[in-house]
């Protein structure tokens, strides 16, 4: 009897995962570009950087020395927590298990999302539930995609450090810390696509998780150098550092992961039952009746789509700019004597003196997280394109490229808000840190601001591949990761300069404290103009939709 009343519920739950196989293949069809980037990209760079390590620090007493000198600074152990081993795998595992873990998540949350949320949203997945396509099956597809991309990230991060030459231990460690953080989020990002209705907020909200996760793991760290802080471990980053790679294995942390991602998928799984495709637990609020004065035209309404949005990133970037400029009157303690270190930190900001190098990098890479908002702000029209939301529009008096333009203009000046909130908290910061506030506002909201150009090159290429390559356009984040990687771990892996210079943004002088020249500013203006007016005319000329 019991398994004749057990055998329903078995079809039934059978019934729930129909076409998961052909969903999963469907999935990684579509992201077979971008899943090997990210994988290869983040794999060989952290196998890369122990050779770098070996050649800035060649010693066991110079590695230990570094040890110390990091432990006993707070505020880098915020920015990059606590050395727990000497070796150059230990100082591998403590330069990239935090970051590791934070572009798992974050390469996570993005296939999570655009195989869950993001098909709603466009109408994909109605056409798909009305075959045989069970109500979990686009979840479970998506939640596998992401099981496989962090496999494959967790094999090529422990391979490539153990045939460098790293213990093979601590190099599976480093590879399940990274992926096991990426599975966690993958849990969270499924969640948010159940909670919202749009993948731009669902991805915005798992974002807001990943900060608040990084800033308790900072704050622990900055509190104990021995990461026995409560708030160290609330953070799924702090169990990837804190598994310690390199340093005594703590394999128990792993799980921590299992019980957190387990936990969040059953969580989003329950929801998903519970709602039907298109729906969400937080719905949008229905506008008044009469649209205000404010909504009269195309840029009323991109104003309305992306205000909230710049908003968030102008206050996020106030708040890491206080944090940067805090922390740079420790930059001469933080290096000491070791010139192969400062010889990285001057290559990163300039040769000036080593504060105003510290401070030169902060803002490179404000500047290099600002393409991040600015590409979103851009993708915005092809979200609007798919989305069936853009045809309405141009139906009535509104030209293609008014519409266009709309999107753009806060593209391109929201970006210099965004870097002027992040030049104003890097002087407030710092100037607190020397007592003089005012002494340094101007050249370091200059040397914030100095970075538009670069940023926007990356604005008018994406802008160029919406116009001319709809089809291609998320190859545009592609290359603000590229610009990213070459930024932050180009220096330290000693890359050539023909290397450096593919990023727009090792053509501009550094600032505060370097020369400052008109035509690295002149080119990179033009270059901007130049792709994205070809890009307006790709979008005048082709076919929408």
């Amino acid at each position: 009897m019991t398994a004749l009343a057990a055998a329903p519920a078995v079809r039934s739950g059978a019934r729930t995962l129909a076409g998961t196989g052909t969903l999963l293949r469907l999935a990684l069809r579509r992201d077979r570009l971008m899943i090997p980037l990210w994988v290869l990209l983040l794999g060989l760079t952290m196998a890369g950087l122990g050779g770098s390590f070996e050649a800035l620090y060649d010693t066991a007493a110079k590695r230990a020395e570094l040890g110390r000198s990091m432990n006993a600074n707070a505020s880098m152990r915020a920015l990059y927590g606590p050395v727990f081993g000497d070796s150059i795998g230990g100082l591998v595992a403590w330069r990239m298990a935090g970051f590791g873990a934070v572009l798992a998540a974050v390469m996570s949350l993005l296939i999570v999302i655009r195989h869950t949320r993001e098909e709603e949203e466009t109408g994909r997945q109605e056409l798909l539930s009305a075959a045989m396509v069970g109500r979990r099956a686009p979840i479970s597809a998506a939640l596998l995609t992401a099981l496989l991309a962090n496999a494959a990230l967790t094999l090529v991060i422990a391979a490539g450090l153990a045939t460098s030459g790293r213990p093979v231990a601590g190099s599976l460690a480093l590879g399940l810390a990274v992926g096991g953080c990426g599975m966690f989020f993958a849990g969270v990002a499924a969640i948010a696509a159940q909670l919202t209705e749009s993948a731009r907020f669902a991805k915005g909200l798992t974002g807001a998780v990943v900060g608040v996760a990084f800033v308790l793991r900072a704050a622990g760290d900055a509190a104990t150098a021995d990461g026995s802080s409560p708030l160290t471990w609330i953070s799924p980053i702090g169990w990837a550092q804190h598994l310690r790679a390199y340093a005594g294995e703590r394999w128990w942390v792993l799980l921590l992961f299992a019980a957190g991602t387990a936990v969040t998928a059953c969580a989003a799984y329950a929801l998903t039952a519970r709602r039907d495709v298109g729906m969400s637990f937080l719905p949008a609020r229905p506008g008044p009746a009469r649209a205000p004065a404010s909504l009269n035209g195309a840029f009323g309404l991109a104003w309305r789509l992306q205000r909230t949005t710049l908003l968030g990133w102008a206050l996020g970037f106030a708040v890491a700019g206080g944090v940067f400029g805090g922390i740079a009157d420790g930059a001469s303690d933080m290096v000491g004597d070791n010139a192969q270190t400062r010889r990285i930190l001057e290559r990163m900001g300039g040769a000036q003196a080593l504060t105003d190098t510290f401070l030169a990098t902060m803002a490179g890479m404000l500047g290099m997280v600002a393409a991040v908002y600015a590409t979103g702000a851009v993708l915005r029209l092809r979200a609007e394109e798919t989305g069936d939301r853009a045809e309405p529009v141009l139906a009535c008096a509104v030209g293609r490229l008014r519409w266009a333009a709309s999107h753009l203009v806060i593209a391109f000046l929201g970006t210099g808000v965004v870097l002027a909130a992040g030049g104003v908290g890097l002087a407030i910061g710092y100037g607190s840190a020397v007592g003089d506030v005012g002494g340094r506002f101007g050249s370091l909201v200059g040397a914030a601001l100095a970075q538009l150009p670069a940023v926007w090159v990356l604005t008018g290429l994406t802008t160029l591949l919406f116009g001319a390559f709809p089809r291609l356009t998320t190859a545009a984040w592609g290359l603000v990761g590229v610009s990213l990687a070459l930024g932050w771990i180009g220096p330290a892996l000693d890359l050539p300069q023909w290397a450096m210079d593919l990023s727009p943004f090792s053509h501009l002088p550094k600032l505060p404290g370097g020369d400052v020249t008109a035509a690295p500013f002149l080119w990179l203006l033009l270059i901007a103009a130049v792709s994205t007016a070809a890009g307006l005319t790709g979008v005048r000329r082709r076919d929408m939709g």
